[in-house]
C-alpha cells in the first residue's frame, strides 16, 4: 500500500483545537499517505429526521469516509469527564448508515484537554463507545495531552519530546495495523 488513506476525527469544531493540532502531527508522523479531516458539524440526531428525510448527506459522506480510509485517527477533548457531545452524535449518526464502516478499520485514540489528566475519561469512554462497531482500536502508547494548550509551538508543532516519541509510536502501530 503505497499512499494509505488517514482520516482524522476530532471531537472539537474549533479550526485551531489542540485536537485538531494533535491529530496533524500525529499524521506528520505517520507520513507518508493522504489526510482528511472529516467534518463532524453534523445535525444532532433525531430519529424523526432519519425516517423523514433519510441519512442526511453529511452523515454519508462521513460513513464513506471511514469506509474508505485505510486507517482512522480520533482525539477528543474531555468535557464533563467524557468525550464531546459532537463526537459521540457523529459515532451515533454513523451507526445507522448502512453497511458497517468501522468493520475491522485499524483506529488509534487521542486526547488533549486543559485538565491535568489529559483527556483519560474522555479515551476510556470513547474506547467503550466504539466496541459496537468491532474497529482494532489500538491499545497504546495512550496520548494523554493534558494542559494542551501550553504543549504545542506558533507552528502547530508539539513542543515537548515526550509526547511526539509516544505519538510516533503510535503511528508506527497503526501504519503496521496496515497489513494485518
Amino acid at each position: 500500500m503505497s499512499d494509505p488513506i488517514l482520516l482524522a476525527l476530532s471531537g472539537s469544531l474549533r479550526a485551531e483545537a489542540t485536537n485538531r493540532k494533535l491529530m496533524r502531527e500525529a499524521a506528520r508522523l505517520f507520513e507518508p499517505g493522504t489526510y482528511i479531516e472529516a467534518d463532524l458539524n453534523l445535525p444532532l440526531y433525531d430519529g424523526d429526521v432519519e425516517t423523514g428525510q433519510g441519512i442526511p448527506d453529511k452523515v454519508q459522506l462521513l460513513a464513506d469516509q471511514i469506509a474508505q480510509a485505510d486507517a482512522v485517527i480520533i482525539s477528543t477533548p474531555e468535557y464533563n469527564k467524557g468525550p464531546s457531545g459532537v463526537l459521540k452524535n457523529a459515532l451515533d449518526w454513523v451507526s445507522r448508515t448502512k453497511g458497517h464502516p468501522w468493520m475491522d478499520k485499524p483506529v488509534a485514540v487521542m486526547s488533549a484537554a486543559a485538565g491535568r489528566a489529559g483527556g483519560e475519561r474522555a479515551q476510556m469512554v470513547l474506547r467503550t463507545f466504539l466496541v459496537p462497531f468491532q474497529p482494532r482500536v489500538l491499545s497504546g502508547p495512550e496520548i494523554h495531552l493534558a494542559d494542551s494548550s501550553n504543549e504545542f509551538d506558533e507552528q502547530g508543532r508539539l513542543s515537548s519530546d515526550r509526547y511526539e516519541k509516544s505519538l510516533h509510536t503510535l503511528m508506527q502501530k497503526l501504519r503496521a495495523e496496515l497489513g494485518r
